[in-house]
């Protein structure tokens, strides 16, 4: 079965988002549709401790990315589009887990 040209766009993408650096996601709006369902703290509170968690994981993955390896980032960054609300507290476990499997 041939490759059409879309596959080829798309992968290429997928490439350059891998080799560069931690992707970036919209962690508010990851937060607030996450904790659109929860109950317990203010949602205020919790956004704001979500997006605190968030910050603190990208930071952590910012200054851990090049020791997690190629294929493992290939394998978990398409996993965090899955449901519309990527996180990277999620992303960072995924490549961490990868990293120990090893």
């Amino acid at each position: 079965m041939p490759i059409s040209i879309s596959m080829i766009v798309v992968s290429s993408q997928l490439v350059v988002t891998v080799a560069d650096g931690v992707p970036a996601f919209d962690i508010a709006r990851s937060c607030k549709l996450d904790l659109a369902a929860t109950a317990g703290l203010s949602v205020d509170q919790s956004t704001k401790t979500c997006i605190s968690d968030e910050e603190r994981a990208r930071q952590q993955l910012a200054s851990q990315w090049s020791t997690f390896s190629a294929p493992a980032k290939a394998e978990c960054i398409p996993q965090e589009s899955i449901g519309g609300t990527p996180s990277y507290v999620s992303l960072l476990t995924c490549l961490q887990l990868g990293k120990w499997a090893r």
